[in-house]
C-alpha cells in the first residue's frame, strides 16, 4: 500500500479515503463479488463502490493484490476469560466449563481484571479481521465490572456490543438488571460505535431463576429499547422454554438465541415464525459437546434462519473467526455427504460463501446491526479488511471468497478499518504497548488463579 500511517491519521475529520485496485467481496446481494474496483470511504461510511471511482480529492491507497471484505461479526464471546485462553483446551463437558471457571475463577475478579480480559480479546478480535464483537459479558458483579468492560471496549476502538448479564454464582452486589439504566444513560445514549444489549441464559438449570429470560427480562429490555442475547439455548428444556416464550410474546428480532443444539423442530419453527435469531458458535458445540454436539445449522437453514457465527469461550477454544467458518463449513458437508451415501441422494451442502455470509452480514443481522455493518454497501460504516492475496499461502487469486474463507488466516490480513478509523496497518494492530499488555496479562491471570485457588492448575 502506497499511503502512508501518518497521511492516514492526519487527515481531517471526514476525509475521503479511496482503496483502488483490489478484488471486492462485497457481501451486498446486488453487488456481488468485484474481480477488480475501488471503495471510497467518506468520513466513518463507505461512500461508493465500483469501478474506476474518481478521486477527487481524496487520499488513494492501491490496494492491487489484496482482497476487501466487510470486517467480521462475532455474534457472542465471553470476553473477560481471555488471559485465560486454554486453560482448559481437552474440557470434557459443560459442567466441567461451569464449575471451573464460572464458579471457580470468575468470582476472584476486580474490575480490572475485566478490563485486562475484555482488551485483549478485543484487540485479538481486531488482529483477526473481527470488527464487531459481542461481548456476553457474565462477570458483573459490581457496577465497576461492567464499566471497566465497557471502557475496554471503547479503548481498543472494536465496535462492540456490551451484552450485560449478572454472574452464575459467587458473591456480587444485585445491581443487575438495575443497572442497566445507569450503563444505557452513561454510555450508549448518544450512539457511536458502543451498543448495549441485556445477556440471559435459556432456562434456571445453571444458576436458577433469576438469569432466566422471560417477562421480568423482556420487559426490561423493551423498557430500554436493547435486543437480548440468549446463552445456553439446547436440549428439550430450552425448547419449552422457546414454546412459552412464542406465546407469551417474548420471541421476535430483537432476540438471538445462542449454540441453539438439540432442540426440538416445534421450537425451531417457532424461533423462525416470530424472526427471532441466531448465534451459532461451532466450535464450541462441538468442542465442549453442547448436547447434540452438532452446530445446528441444517436445522436453522431448514425453518429459513440464517445464523450468525460466535467464538464463545476462549478458555477452551480458538479466538478467529477464520476457525468458526471452516469448521461449520467442513462439519456441514460431512454430514450432508454422510447422510446421503449409499442412497444415490445429493448431498444438501453449504458453501464457502455461505459461512462468508454467516460471518458477516448475517452476523451484523443477529445483533441488531444488520444496518451497519456486515456488507460493503454505500451507507453502511467503512467496517473493511484489507486482505493480502499474493501472500504464500494465498496465491494466486482464483476465488475471493474461497481464499477469504479457505485460505487466509490474521497474518494476511494487511489492514483493517473500523468505522473509517484505521485499527490495523502493515499487518500490526495499532496503538498497543505489546510489553505493557502482556505484563498486564501475565499479571491479571496469575492473580486470579491465586485468589480463586487454581494457581496450580496446568
Amino acid at each position: 500500500m502506497n499511503a502512508t500511517l501518518d497521511q492516514l491519521r492526519s487527515a481531517v475529520p471526514g476525509r475521503r479515503i479511496l482503496l483502488t485496485g483490489a478484488a471486492i467481496v462485497t457481501m451486498d446481494p446486488e453487488l456481488g463479488v468485484l474481480p477488480r474496483a475501488d471503495l471510497l470511504i467518506e468520513g466513518d461510511r463507505i461512500a461508493a463502490v465500483g469501478v474506476d471511482l474518481q478521486a477527487g480529492d481524496a487520499l488513494v491507497i492501491d490496494v492491487t493484490g489484496t482482497v476487501l471484505a466487510p470486517g467480521f461479526v462475532d455474534t457472542h464471546r465471553h470476553a473477560w476469560e481471555a488471559q485465560l485462553r486454554r486453560i482448559m483446551p481437552d474440557v470434557n463437558d459443560l459442567g466441567e466449563y461451569v464449575t471451573s471457571t464460572l464458579a471457580g475463577i470468575a468470582p476472584a475478579y476486580q474490575p480490572q481484571d475485566m478490563y485486562i480480559g475484555t482488551r485483549l480479546a478485543a484487540l485479538t478480535a481486531i488482529d483477526s479481521g473481527i470488527t464487531t464483537m459481542l461481548d456476553f459479558s457474565h462477570n458483573s458483579r459490581t457496577a465497576a465490572h461492567s464499566d471497566a468492560a465497557i471502557r475496554a471496549l471503547a479503548d481498543t476502538g472494536i465496535r462492540g456490543v456490551h451484552a450485560s448479564m449478572r454472574p452464575h454464582f459467587g458473591d456480587w452486589d444485585g445491581q443487575w438488571p438495575a443497572d442497566l439504566t445507569r450503563l444505557h444513560d452513561t454510555y450508549f445514549a448518544v450512539g457511536g460505535l458502543l451498543t448495549l444489549r441485556l445477556a440471559a441464559l435459556a432456562t434456571d438449570e445453571v444458576a436458577g431463576p433469576d438469569l432466566a429470560y422471560g417477562e421480568y427480562l423482556a420487559r426490561t429490555a423493551r423498557d430500554l429499547g436493547i435486543g437480548v442475547s440468549i446463552d445456553a439455548v439446547f436440549g428439550q428444556s430450552s425448547s419449552e422454554a422457546i414454546l412459552g416464550w412464542a406465546k407469551q410474546g417474548l420471541l421476535g428480532p430483537d432476540i438471538s438465541l445462542i449454540h441453539c443444539t438439540g432442540l426440538t423442530p416445534q421450537a425451531w419453527q417457532a424461533m423462525a415464525d416470530t424472526g427471532a435469531n441466531v448465534a451459532l458458535a461451532p466450535t464450541s458445540d462441538a468442542q465442549i459437546g453442547l448436547e447434540s454436539a452438532i452446530p445446528a445449522i441444517d436445522e436453522a437453514l431448514a425453518v429459513g434462519i440464517r445464523p450468525g457465527l460466535s467464538i464463545d469461550v476462549e478458555v477452551a477454544l480458538a479466538s478467529d473467526m477464520f476457525t468458526q467458518m471452516r469448521a461449520l463449513h467442513a462439519i456441514q458437508r460431512m454430514r450432508a455427504v454422510n447422510a446421503a451415501y449409499g442412497t444415490g441422494d445429493q448431498p444438501a451442502r453449504i458453501g464457502v460463501a455461505d459461512v462468508l455470509d454467516f460471518a458477516t452480514l448475517q452476523g451484523a443481522a443477529s445483533i441488531g446491526l444488520g444496518g451497519v455493518a456486515g456488507s460493503l454497501t454505500s451507507g453502511k460504516q467503512a467496517d473493511v479488511l484489507v486482505v493480502r492475496a499474493d501472500d504464500l499461502n494465498n496465491m494466486p487469486l482464483n476465488d475471493p471468497i474461497g481464499t477469504l474463507v479457505l485460505g487466509s488466516d490474521a497474518r494476511n490480513i494487511d489492514a483493517v478499518f473500523i468505522a473509517g478509523q484505521v485499527r490495523k496497518w502493515a499487518g500490526a494492530v495499532l496503538d498497543v504497548d505489546l510489553a505493557a499488555l502482556r505484563e498486564d496479562v501475565r499479571a491479571s491471570r496469575d492473580r486470579v488463579l491465586r485468589a480463586s485457588g487454581s494457581a496450580d492448575r496446568p
